[in-house]
C-alpha cells in the first residue's frame, strides 16, 4: 500500500533551515526488493509529480528563476510530493515554436552549460528537502528534440514536426530511429556526458547522489512501427547496460506508457521489461489523450474513462508482480472542467481521476510509486501556445498552456492529494 507523506503547508523557513543542516544524513540509494522500493532497511513509496522544467528555473540565464524554484519545491515538500520527474534536457537548435528552450544539448558535444548548472543547482536544492528525483535522457516527442534531433544530426535528413504534417506522418518517420546506429551512438555520448558529470555545487559525481534515485532512457520511448520492434527493444537493453556500466548505484527505468507505448504488443512490453538491467516497470495513463474522454463530455465520460484505465492497468500489475519488480504509475493526466486551461478553475472531473487513481494504486502491492502531470505550480500561462520570455507550466510547448497543469491555486486537487496523504 502507497504510504503519501503528509507535511503542513505553511512550512516555515526555519524548518528548511533544519533541513539543509540534515541534508548529509540523506545517503541511502533507492533500491528494489522484489516487487518494492527501499531506501536502507525501510520500504519507499511515493506520490510525487513531473517537474520537466526544473533545471530551466534552477539556471541563471533564459528561463532560469531561483527563488521561484525554491518556492515550488518548498510547497511541493509541503504537500508530500518528494519525488520529481525531471528532464534532463532539451536538444537541438532554439526557436522552434513546438520546442521547450533554452537547450541543453544544442548540436552533438555542445552543452549550455548555464543550464547544466541548473540541474546541479536543482539536485542541491532537492537534496536539502529530501526529495528523490527521476531523470531522463531521451524523448520520443518533438517537445524536447528527442528521436527527430538525433535522425538529424545522425544525416536522416530535416525531421518533420507534428504541426506540420500531423502525428500519423511525425511518427512514421520517428520509427526510424530505432534503426539509427548513428543516432544511438550520438544518444550514447550524450548519457556518457551526463552520467560522467559532477555537481559543481555538492561536489558529489552523479554516480554518487543519493538524491537521484533513477535515470530513464526516455520520455514515453516507441517503436512507432511494426518493423521497428525488435530493433527497439535492441536499443533500449544496449542503452540500460550502457547506464549500468556507467553507474552502479542508481535504478534504471525506461520511462515506457506501457503496453500502449508498446504498438499494443503486452509480448514487446514484458520484452523490455524483464531485462535484467531494467529495475522498475512504468505505465502512462491518458484518457483524453487516448480517445477515452471526450473535449465537450469530460465529466459525463469520467466514469467510464475510470473502468478503461483500471482494466488498462491490470496487466501491468500482473506482470509486475511476475516479474518481481515495481511499477510506477509516472504519467497521468486529465483535463479541467470545460477543457478550460486557466489557473484556479474548475477541476471536480480531474479530481474525480485522481481520486480514482490514489484509491485504485492503494490495493496494489506491485505499485511503488505515482507522479502526475504535472506540476503547473504558482506559473499564470501568458498564451495558449507557449511563447519565449513566458513562465513555465506543466504542459510542454507543443500542448496549450494550462491543460494539465496543477497549479498552487487549484485548491479542490490539492486537497485531493492531501487527504490521501493524511490517510496514510
Amino acid at each position: 500500500m502507497i504510504r503519501l507523506k503528509f507535511f503542513i503547508l505553511g512550512v516555515t523557513v526555519a524548518c528548511l533551515a533544519a533541513c539543509s543542516e540534515n541534508a548529509g544524513s540523506q545517503t541511502e540509494f533507492v533500491k528494489c526488493s522484489g516487487a518494492g522500493f527501499i531506501i536502507g532497511d525501510e520500504s519507499y513509496t511515493f506520490v510525487g509529480t513531473n517537474f520537466w522544467y526544473g533545471p530551466i528555473l534552477g539556471s541563471e540565464g533564459q528561463g532560469g528563476d531561483r527563488q521561484r524554484l525554491c518556492r515550488e519545491l518548498d510547497q511541493l515538500h509541503a504537500l508530500g510530493l518528494d519525488n520529481l520527474r525531471i528532464l534532463v534536457g532539451s536538444d537541438g537548435k532554439r526557436g522552434v515554436a513546438t520546442k521547450v528552450e533554452p537547450t541543453l544539448q544544442e548540436a552533438p558535444g555542445v552543452y549550455n552549460d548555464t543550464l547544466l548548472a541548473g540541474l546541479d543547482y536543482l539536485l542541491m536544492e532537492m537534496g536539502k528537502r529530501e526529495m528523490k528525483a527521476v531523470l531522463y535522457l531521451n524523448n520520443s516527442w518533438e517537445w524536447s528534440g528527442g528521436y527527430g534531433y538525433y535522425l538529424e544530426q545522425a544525416g536522416a535528413g530535416r525531421q518533420p514536426r507534428p504541426d506540420e504534417v500531423g502525428y500519423p506522418a511525425f511518427m512514421q518517420a520517428m520509427s526510424q530511429y530505432s534503426m539509427n546506429e548513428r543516432a544511438h551512438e550520438l544518444f550514447y555520448d550524450y548519457v556518457r556526458f551526463i552520467i560522467g558529470r559532477q555537481n559543481r555545487y555538492t561536489s558529489l559525481n552523479y554516480i554518487d547522489d543519493p538524491v537521484i534515485m533513477a535515470w530513464q532512457i526516455g520520455n514515453e520511448p516507441r517503436a512507432f512501427s511494426e518493423e521497428a520492434k525488435q530493433p527497439f527493444a535492441k536499443w533500449l537493453a544496449e542503452a540500460s547496460a550502457l547506464i549500468r556500466s556507467l553507474d552502479p548505484n542508481h535504478l534504471i527505468s525506461v520511462g515506457s506508457e506501457g503496453i500502449w507505448g508498446c504498438e499494443m504488443d503486452s509480448a514487446l512490453y514484458r520484452q523490455i521489461s524483464e531485462d535484467p538491467n531494467i529495475d522498475y516497470l512504468t505505465a502512462h495513463v491518458w484518457p483524453y489523450n487516448w480517445g477515452w474522454a471526450r473535449q465537450d463530455s469530460l465529466s459525463t465520460d469520467i466514469e467510464s474513462a475510470c473502468e478503461k484505465v483500471q482494466d488498462y492497468l491490470k496487466s501491468h500489475f500482473l506482470m509486475a508482480q511476475e516479474l518481481q519488480k515495481p511499477l510506477v504509475i509516472e504519467e497521468f493526466g486529465y483535463p479541467r472542467d470545460g477543457f478550460s486551461f486557466t489557473p484556479g478553475s474548475p477541476t471536480s472531473s480531474r479530481d474525480r481521476f485522481y481520486d480514482f487513481i490514489f484509491s485504485f494504486i492503494q490495493r496494489e502491492p506491485s505499485v511503488g510509486g505515482c507522479n502526475f502531470w504535472a506540476w503547473g505550480g504558482e506559473a499564470i500561462p501568458q498564451h495558449e501556445q507557449w511563447k519565449v520570455g513566458d513562465p513555465y507550466v506543466g504542459d510542454p510547448a507543443q500542448e496549450q498552456q494550462g491543460l494539465n497543469s496543477v497549479f498552487s491555486c487549484d485548491s479542490t486537487t490539492l486537497q485531493v492529494i492531501k487527504r490521501y496523504n493524511a490517510n496514510q
